[in-house]
Parts: structure tokens; sequence; C-alpha cells
């Protein structure tokens, strides 16, 4: 039996329908632009700023910077092929057969959603420099669980979760739900059950790890 694509599906496929070597490219320049500056005013609200770049005390930091610059394509690539390769799994358990090569490739631009919190988070760089700690500004999560609780009163291990727990998670899910449905062409209904099952299940299993591995 045809399966009929949806008006959604078909919008969806239409929008993305462009060279995904290019849109890899200006997202990874995209990170790297937000990253860089936000760096750049984390640094420069360090006490003593100046005197610490003079003597060489942050020689550390930078080498550390330029080999996370290094790293952050590989990291991207793998977190596409990881998070596509579940849900591609959680399809197949379920009975359906998507194509792998789409699926990736949706989940690299609905990657897009975390430049957001990036760029909320640069701004409220900029706004707070000298009035909070360096600690406090690395830890900020906009619209996350984190931002309302206070960080003192909850145990550190359960920090991470909290930042991750955010709005934009949950527009990511939907991003993914839409880009199967689209793929697919499987209802909205079972495109839901099948990354809430799959990427979904696999994030809660990642944070329940990471709580209790915790040290």
């Amino acid at each position: 039996m045809v399966k009929v694509r949806s008006q959604i599906g078909q919008r969806i496929e239409e929008s993305i329908n462009f060279d995904k070597r290019i849109f890899f490219v200006l997202l990874l320049l995209l990170f790297y632009a937000i990253r860089f500056l936000t760096n750049d005013v984390l640094v420069k609200s360090i006490p003593g700023y100046e005197q610490l770049q003079e003597d060489g005390s942050l020689s550390i930091f930078f080498i550390f910077n330029a080999l996370n610059y290094l790293w952050t394509p590989f990291a991207l690539l793998w977190k596409f092929t990881v998070i596509a390769f579940i849900i591609w799994i959680g399809a197949f358990s379920w009975g359906y057969k998507v194509s792998f090569k789409k699926l990736w490739q949706f989940v690299m631009v609905a990657e897009i959603v975390f430049i957001f919190p990036e760029l909320i988070k640069l701004l409220f760089i900029m706004t707070t420099s000298g009035q909070l700690t360096p600690d406090e500004i690395k830890g900020y999560a906009p619209l996350s669980l984190y931002s309302w609780i206070n960080p003192q009163e909850v145990a550190t291990k359960f920090h991470y979760p909290l930042r991750t727990l955010n709005l934009f998670e949950i527009l990511y899910w939907m991003l993914l739900i839409l880009g199967f449905h689209s793929i697919s062409n499987r209802s909205l209904k079972i495109s839901t059950l099948v990354v809430l099952s799959s990427y979904g299940f696999g994030l809660l299993i990642w944070l329940v790890f990471y709580v209790m591995s915790y040290r």
C-alpha cells in the first residue's frame, strides 16, 4: 500500500531541500563565532585578567579552548550519528523502515535549535559581565529547570541533568518528531511514539547513569 505524504511532511521536505554539507559548515561557523565571543567575555570577567594574561597563567585556558574548537566538528558529527542511529533502531524495533541517511541529515538540521541558548547565554554574559562570578556565568542555562533552583541547595550531581532539561530540548524533540514524520510518512502519533521511546528514553537513561556514577 502506497503511503500518501502529508502536507506537513511535504513542507518539511521542501524547507530542508538544500546542500547539507554547506549547512554543516555554516552551523559549525555559528557555534565557533558564538563560543569565541562567549569565551572572550568570560575570560575578561576573571578578576585580575590583565595580570594573569601577562604572566601566562591563562595559557592552559587558551590551549583548552583551542582543542575544544578542533574537537567541535567531530563532536557534532558523532552526536548526529548516535542520535540518528538510536532513532533508526527505535523505528526498526517498532517495525518501521526509514532511510538512515535522511534521518542523519534531519538530525543535523534540527541541531540549529541549540544555537538559540548559546546566543541567549552570550547576551547574558555581555550584560552581566563584572556582576557575577565566572562559575555563575559558566553554569547559566536559559529556560531550563536549573534556572529555577538555587544551585547551593541542590546536590552538584543534579546540576547537569537540570540544565539538560530545558525548553530547547523539548523543541528539539518536536523537530525530531516532525522529521521522522516527514521521512517515514507515518502519522504524528506514531512518530512521537518512535522518537520518545528511542531518543527520549535514551536521554533519560543517560541522565540517570550520570547521576548514579557522579563522583
